[in-house]
């Protein structure tokens, strides 16, 4: 391929006016790009439009090319109280912190104290939810794929050091959705569970572990997993933007396990761990910190997420844009919605760090204009998008001209916190969100654009793909909307 990518015609209009990036820092052999890049100023400009159109006080941005990274802090870290974006701005990251705890994980695995396969119970013979095979036989590696089957939006209270053996003893009765690897569904449990494992086979709490094994050894300055620990930073407070006003939320509420969401850094230090990721296994500082068989086995596929075109690989989602396939992870915690995303055949990652609940529609413009601009990578029409830690929606889609029979789909589908009833009434089908215990029961018209696949036609969720998923006799038994089934009851 000779010459640049076109550029999207949106941004013509604001190359001219973008500013130069800032340089990122050099002390741990990163090379930061000085001159004027047309095509990060334009993804900057991009990125300054839409904060402004979905109300987002801050940003932190970062592209790794061409052996190069590029950084720009934009807007201010609370409305209140602002100070500019940094390249030192702390962000929690949410759910990208899983991708750190298997990477934890992988170097326990390298020193022999953990096997991927082993059952949960050779570390936590207490480990026990509802389903008492499924108890016994579940293995770490179900745990690092989102696999194990139960419920998996659930947390416990924070209670210090003690948080996640309290957590181990408070999901016994976990409702089971699906068998182990039968449907792959978004699991915050099963992160938490692993952490006790890392915590159980180190002999030291989880936040100790995870600056031991992966935040010192990859000279992560800024990173931390406490409140304690971002409460001495520049740190970038949350907000929630509803009808035009953006207001701080408040109070900041850190995620209680560390190991599902806990983790904080910013912008320069995850650019960092993104290029020891796309690397060797070696840190900055040239000491070996895994083997790169062990970084390639995280970022192999071991499941497709039936329903989709994605994969799981350990921590990472694995998804094919075009030409290339990338490797990502979203999260969304307090008013933060943030990206991780990179592409080792290219040496090329971004990274999108917003304090809005509204970030998730600028992460879909800046990612997929990055990916273009940079690697000429375009979304195919009906391209499913699979949950990767944040709101995502499909950004092209054309129904089916013939819709299917919707018999197979109609039915009821049960989650412990709400269940979906899917019906057909004049011609179209309807998926209504009937939270349980009461409240208001929220109905969506969809329409098919591919098999088991519909898409939202109105509304606020308008765009969002929900799959249904079959077993393995070929029947629909599973309804996955945001990344997580619901099973379909009797």
């Amino acid at each position: 391929m000779t010459g640049l990518p076109r550029i999207h015609p949106r941004l013509a209009v604001y190359i001219a006016a973008a500013l130069m990036a800032i340089p990122c820092s050099t002390d741990r052999d990163l090379h930061a790009q000085s001159a004027s890049n047309p095509r990060f100023d334009a993804l900057v400009s991009l990125t300054e439009a839409t904060m402004k159109e979905y109300g987002v006080p801050g940003v932190a941005l970062g592209i790794v090319a061409d052996d190069a990274v590029t950084i720009r802090g934009l807007g201010v870290t609370n409305v209140e109280d602002p100070l500019p974006v940094t390249e030192h701005t702390v962000f929690p990251i949410a759910s990208i912190s899983k991708t750190f705890t298997a990477t934890a994980m992988m170097r326990l695995v390298e020193q022999g104290k953990v096997d991927l396969r082993a059952p949960v119970r050779t570390y936590l013979p207490e480990f026990r939810v509802r389903d008492e095979a499924v108890s016994r036989d579940v293995t770490v590696w179900h745990l690092l794929t989102h696999l194990g089957g139960w419920e998996g939006q659930v947390s416990g209270p924070d209670r210090g050091t003690e948080t996640l053996k309290n957590f181990i003893g408070s999901i016994t009765d976990l409702m089971q959705v699906a068998p182990p690897g039968k449907a792959w569904s978004y699991n915050n449990a099963g992160f938490s569970i692993a952490g006790r494992v890392i915590e159980i086979v180190t002999g030291t709490p989880i936040n100790r572990a995870m600056r031991d094994l992966v935040f010192q050894p990859l000279g992560l300055e800024h990173a931390g997993t406490t409140a304690g620990d971002f409460i001495v930073q520049r740190f970038a407070a949350g907000h929630t933007t509803r009808d035009g006003k953006t207001t701080l939320q408040r109070p900041f509420s850190a995620s209680t396990s560390v190991t599902a969401g806990g983790v904080g850094l910013c912008i320069t230090d995850l650019l960092a761990y993104a290029r020891f990721h796309m690397g060797d296994g070696t840190a900055a500082n040239g000491e070996r910190v895994l083997k790169r068989e062990s970084l390639e086995q995280m970022r192999t596929a071991q499941l497709r997420k039936l329903g989709t075109d994605d994969e799981i690989g350990l921590a990472w989602h694995i998804r094919h844009v075009g030409p290339i396939r990338t490797f990502g992870h979203g999260g969304t915690l307090g008013g933060h919605i943030l990206l991780l995303e990179i592409v080792p055949e290219r040496n090329f990652a971004i990274a999108i760090l917003t304090n809005a609940n509204t970030g998730w529609r600028l992460i879909q413009d800046v990612e997929r204009e990055a990916l273009k601009s940079y690697l000429g990578a375009t979304y195919a029409l009906n391209q499913a998008i699979a949950h990767r830690g944040l709101v995502e929606t499909l950004p092209s889609v054309q129904p089916l001209a013939r819709q299917p029979d919707p018999t197979p789909y109609l039915g009821t589908y049960a989650r412990p916190s709400n269940s979906y009833v899917v019906h057909a009434e004049g011609g179209k089908m309807f998926v209504q969100d009937r939270p349980n215990g009461g409240g208001t029961p929220r109905e969506s018209a969809v329409a098919f654009y591919g098999p088991d696949r519909v898409v939202v036609t109105d509304g606020q969720d308008r765009g969002q793909s929900i799959e249904f998923v079959r077993d393995d006799n070929g029947r629909v038994n599973w309804i996955r909307v945001v990344g997580r089934v619901a099973v379909r009851t009797p």
